[in-house]
């Protein structure tokens, strides 16, 4: 998995490091648990935004009793009725059905 460290996400989005910080803070974007707040994946990222569901996503897995690690894992873990992982099918424009299990799942 590609990462990127908050000042290369900041470039890419076009906004400050700090802007970022925030983001990862307002749960609108997450880093590698165990990264501190120093390693975002690229897949995070598309067209120079952030993935476009993945704050409401991140919502709901929170709120559902997630923790960042397992949200994490969630997110990248293959799934072979998606297929693919939760990420690719955000980043494919299939996040109802996305969104649909992660409710499923809360806990």
């Amino acid at each position: 998995m590609e990462t990127l460290t908050a000042a290369e996400v900041a470039q890419v989005l076009g906004v400050s490091p700090n802007r970022v910080r925030q983001l990862l803070r307002e749960d609108k974007l997450m880093a590698v648990p165990g990264s501190g707040n120093s390693r975002i994946p690229a897949d995070f990222l598309q067209d120079g935004e952030v993935l476009k569901h993945l704050p409401g996503l991140l919502t709901v897995l929170k709120d559902g009793g997630f923790r960042a690690e397992e949200a994490f894992d969630w997110l990248f873990r293959p799934d072979d009725t998606l297929p693919g992982t939760p990420v690719q099918a955000l980043r494919d424009d299939r996040h109802t059905e996305v969104t649909r299990r992660a409710q499923a799942l809360a806990f």
